[in-house]
This record gives structure tokens, C-alpha cells and sequence, in this order.
């Protein structure tokens, strides 16, 4: 009797070794792979996830997101993100006018630099009011007080000047060193009895005293009415933006343009491919979360691409709403003269960071795409103590291999269903052994009892 259920025992322990053994994940149970080079001596590596991993996955949350090593074993990882709703203080700044070619701040007519142990001072000269220059050059921002990293710049200016303006952007902490910090696009048109500002300038993150705006198109500034800088807190984590390759549209009805994504994803901005020629074209865009639902709209705005003697002005991306949609649409006004031709939309998505903790040999695998999967993500803070987001910035890299691109592991849907299949099989097959082995003994218990 006791050899039968030791015997019993032995199998159902085989049967449930054999199914977590079975349940065990393998690279196979997914259906996409990227390769991966690790630099550095780790043991915490991280990596950017590009937009093709993020149409690739089967969730939008990336739960079917695994690192697998030489041997097939799943890594300890976790996904990093930046806040949902960005934090930003808004500060209003003094702003002093530029007069002629002058580079150099402390001879430009007009101001007057003066510095001592307290701090620096601007002054605008009274003289300079009366007679002023033949050209408004552009414009100084003190932004000494504003002790975070500047993110935004909103100007507003006077309204009898129209059309586009196109200027440089410089920054420095003591007004005699400047180091660029890019261009900056304003607008402001009037069409269809409509008014078309953008007055918004994205600045790249960084701390900064002074920041000098020089006009190159047209090379007379404007009258400034309103200057705005805003800040992000030095602890919060900000992350760039991943763009996808381009994608062709489709034609829908009343002439908009429509694109379908894999699933539904939250996206921050667009950007749309205008054509070689010059093209000018007020845009709606809308959104919804895939079927028949109501659209919603997510953003509107002006795009174009205009050469002028000085250059190229173009607008080509809108900023959106940030909520999650898998149809997006764009109506053009053709009043503008159109996109001509149906345009390509890159999707632009905040970046989310994988880092993961190194064990194992090479070859190191990225894999997505198992619909079953259910997140083995760990909290950023148990996968690294003490992490924050300096701690982030020095874990070393990890990176696609040059050339990568997303792999096949199976077909979609092909080897991991048949497993599912499989381990539902095998498992029902263990209860039914199982319960006619608890049959048998009863009978054998009962056997005794009833000759006794």
C-alpha cells in the first residue's frame, strides 16, 4: 500500500516538474527578436527601446518585453519612463533689445553690462531710446533667476507684424561666452479669417543665465510683448522622443488622410514629410482607439516648408494630446494649396529605457510579440538600489547591432500556440492520471475492510 502511494506521489511530482519545466519561457514563445552588444562592464546596462520595438509588441505596455542570454535564460529587467504629466513652471523674464550686427553683448548699442560681486546687471541706456539704431537685431532673455533647466520659450509680439520669423538661439552664463543651443521658428498668419500663431520654441533642456535670440529671417526682429521661459525640476526624469520610419496613408472619406496602427499607442507628436516644393496647409488631426468609435481631436496647427533667399522655413510636426490611439486622420484645409499628394507621417513616442541586469554569455536577445505574456518587469528601485535619474545617465549601454533589424522567431501566433496547446494537454492529462490513481487506492483501502 505504501509503494502505491509513494509510486503516486513519484508521478505527480514528475508530471508537475515536467509542466513547470514546459512553462519555463523561451525565446521561441515570442515572435520577434533584436540583437543586442553590450558596452562596458555593466552589471546594469540600458537601452533606448526604438519605435519598432514598441510597434512590434503585442501590448502597449510592453508586458511581452524579455532579455534572454546565450543560454536561453530570461534577465532581470525593468522599464523606465518619464511621468505621464510633465512637470513645468512657468517664469516670466526680462528682455532687452539688440540694435545693428554687434555679437559680442557688451557692444551692442544700447546696454550696458555691469557686474560686481552681488551679481550682473543689465541697464538700458535712455539715449539709446531717443536715437535707436537703424535694425532691431534681436533680443536678450535674463533668465538668472531661474535656477532649473529651461525647457520652453513662448514669445508673443506685436500684432501688426505678421509672416514667419526664423532666428538663433544662443545661451551663456556670464554674457561673453555663448555656446548654440539651435534654431527657433515663430509664426503668425492670417487665413481663411483666421488667425495661425505658433509662438512656442522647445529649448534643450539645460541651465542657463542668458539666452541671446539673433534673427536671420527676416533680419529685423520684432516688437516683443511677452517673454516666458519654463522649467523642469532638476529630479524629474525627461526622456527624448523615438520617431518610426514613415508611414504611407490612406485615403478616407471627405478627402482626409488616414493610418492604422498595430495597437493603440500614446502618442506626443507628429511629423509630417512635406513635399520639395513650397507648402503651406492648416491641419486637424484626430484619433481614435481602432473600429467604429467617435474620433476625437488631438491637435491642430499650420504646416509648411517655404525656401526664402536666407534658407529654408519649415513646420512639419504637430504636438498631440498624448492619449492612446491606434487611427489617427488628418484633414487638410486645401485652401493653402495642400500637402500635394498623399503625405508620410513618422509617429513620435516618449522613449522608454530597458535596463536589465547582465548574467550569462552572448549572444544577448530583445524579444517581443507573445500575446499570452504577462509582465516580469521589476520597479526600477528593486532592479538597481538607489537608482535616480543621474544613476540612469552612467549605467552603461546597451545597443543593436549594427544593422539590426527586427527578426522573425516564428511565425505570429504559430509555435507559442501550439505550446499553450501543448501545456493545456498535458496538464489535464496529469488531473485524470491522477484522479484514477486516487480511484485505485480507494478500492484497494476498501478491499481489506470488507474481507476483514
Amino acid at each position: 500500500m505504501r509503494q502505491d502511494r509513494g509510486r503516486a506521489w513519484l508521478l505527480l511530482c514528475g508530471l508537475l516538474c515536467g509542466f513547470a519545466g514546459q512553462a519555463t519561457e523561451r525565446p521561441a514563445d515570442y515572435a520577434w527578436q533584436l540583437p543586442l552588444s553590450l558596452t562596458g562592464e555593466g552589471p546594469w546596462y540600458r537601452l533606448e527601446l526604438p519605435m519598432a520595438a514598441h510597434l512590434a509588441a503585442r501590448h502597449a505596455d510592453l508586458r511581452d518585453l524579455r532579455v534572454f542570454n546565450g543560454e536561453g535564460e530570461a534577465l532581470a529587467y525593468a522599464l523606465v519612463r518619464s511621468p505621464a504629466q510633465e512637470t513645468l513652471h512657468e517664469h516670466e523674464v526680462r528682455w532687452f533689445a539688440l540694435y545693428d550686427e554687434a555679437e559680442d553683448l557688451a557692444d551692442s548699442p544700447g546696454l550696458r553690462v555691469r557686474r560686481s560681486a552681488s551679481g550682473t546687471l543689465i541697464e538700458l541706456l535712455e539715449t539709446q531710446l531717443v536715437a535707436q539704431p537703424a535694425a532691431l537685431r534681436g533680443w536678450l532673455l535674463d533668465a538668472s533667476a531661474v535656477e532649473q533647466p529651461l525647457a520652453r520659450l513662448r514669445l508673443d509680439w506685436s500684432s501688426e507684424q505678421e509672416g514667419f520669423q526664423h532666428f538663433r538661439i544662443e545661451a551663456s552664463d556670464d554674457l561673453r561666452t555663448w555656446r548654440p543651443w539651435g534654431q527657433g521658428q515663430l509664426a503668425r498668419l492670417s487665413f481663411a479669417d483666421e488667425r495661425i500663431e505658433q509662438r512656442q520654441v522647445e529649448l534643450p533642456g539645460r541651465r542657463a543665465r542668458y539666452l541671446r535670440l539673433l534673427w536671420q529671417s527676416p533680419r529685423q526682429a520684432p516688437q516683443l510683448t511677452a517673454a516666458r521661459l519654463f522649467s523642469r525640476p532638476r529630479d524629474s526624469l525627461s526622456l527624448p522622443l523615438v520617431w518610426s520610419e514613415p508611414l504611407p496613408a490612406q485615403r478616407a472619406a471627405g478627402g482626409a488622410y488616414q493610418w492604422q496602427l498595430p495597437l493603440a499607442l500614446p502618442l506626443e507628436r507628429i511629423r509630417i514629410e512635406l513635399g520639395p516644393d513650397n507648402s503651406l496647409a492648416p491641419v486637424r488631426v484626430s484619433g481614435r482607439g481602432g473600429g467604429q468609435g467617435r474620433w476625437r481631436p488631438l491637435g491642430s496647427g499650420l504646416l509648411y516648408r517655404v525656401t526664402e533667399p536666407g534658407g529654408e522655413l519649415r513646420q512639419d510636426e504637430l504636438a498631440l494630446a498624448g492619449a492612446a490611439v491606434q487611427q489617427l486622420r488628418l484633414e487638410v484645409d486645401e485652401r493653402g494649396g495642400g500637402l500635394g499628394g498623399a503625405p508620410y507621417l513618422r509617429l513620435g513616442l516618449r522613449a522608454t529605457v530597458l535596463v536589465f541586469l547582465q548574467r550569462g554569455s552572448p549572444p544577448y536577445r530583445l524579444v517581443l510579440g507573445n500575446p499570452d505574456a504577462a509582465s516580469a518587469a521589476l520597479s526600477p528601485h528593486s532592479l538597481i538600489p538607489g537608482f535616480s535619474p543621474e544613476r540612469l545617465e552612467r549605467l552603461d549601454t546597451a545597443e543593436l547591432e549594427p544593422g539590426a533589424a527586427l527578426q522573425a522567431t516564428a511565425p505570429e501566433g504559430g509555435a507559442p500556440a501550439w505550446r499553450r496547446w501543448g501545456l493545456w494537454a498535458l496538464l489535464l492529462l496529469g488531473v485524470g492520471l491522477l484522479a484514477l490513481m486516487a480511484v485505485s487506492l480507494l478500492r484497494r483501502t476498501r478491499t481489506p475492510e470488507s474481507g476483514a
